[in-house]
């Protein structure tokens, strides 16, 4: 395993007190208690908060991104591609609990970077529309809304951050495949 750098550290961090205390009350000296050294030497390897949370929620809407678009490039089936959807937030999310919190939760206050994430999201909400419409294009799908579909799973999806922490004795491949199978096949018998 690779060591992290000090930037990464702080980074890891800072992702960690917006998850508890929310980015906008958590100030730099926090973060500097937090790691246990004085809040000027923050600015030796990061400039600002802001830039901390561009790090983190770019990073991760990027991951989001390239996953979806190998998937979308993919051969696969159209529900397969929807379990590769779904191993796609378990494993980023079971990675990075505290910065998908940040990602959920905080992405209204970026400055610079605004733009570029609502646009890595909507393309990727886009291309998860496209895998559902061609779904029910080939009746591999139930006729249903794809939007409410696409919601109902995104919503379950962006919440994992809430719910994996929970779990002591979690299995990233079993969580995939159980709401794999809750998600897109129904709980019913």
């Amino acid at each position: 395993m690779m060591q992290q750098t000090r930037k990464e550290e702080i980074i890891k961090t800072a992702a960690k007190l917006f998850k508890e205390k929310g980015y906008s009350a958590v100030t730099m000296r926090d973060l500097a208690s937090a790691m246990g050294i004085k809040a000027a030497s923050l600015y030796n390897h990061i400039s600002s908060k802001q830039d901390i949370l561009n790090a983190i929620i770019i990073s991760l809407a990027e991951e989001f991104t390239k996953g979806m678009k190998l998937i979308q490039a993919s051969n696969n089936t159209c529900i397969d591609k929807l379990k590769q959807v779904v191993a796609l937030h378990v494993g980023i999310a079971s990675e990075n609990v505290y910065g998908m919190a940040s990602l959920n939760n905080d992405w209204m206050h970026l400055e610079a970077q605004l733009n570029h994430y609502l646009k890595l999201r909507k393309d990727y909400e886009n291309d998860f529309l496209s895998i559902i419409k061609k779904g029910i294009e080939a009746s591999e799908i139930k006729d249903s809304n794809p939007e409410i579909i696409m919601f109902s799973m995104l919503t379950t999806l962006r919440s994992l951050h809430i719910w994996i922490p929970k779990k002591e004795d979690l299995n990233v491949s079993d969580l995939a495949n159980n709401l794999s199978n809750i998600l897109i096949h129904g709980i019913n018998k």
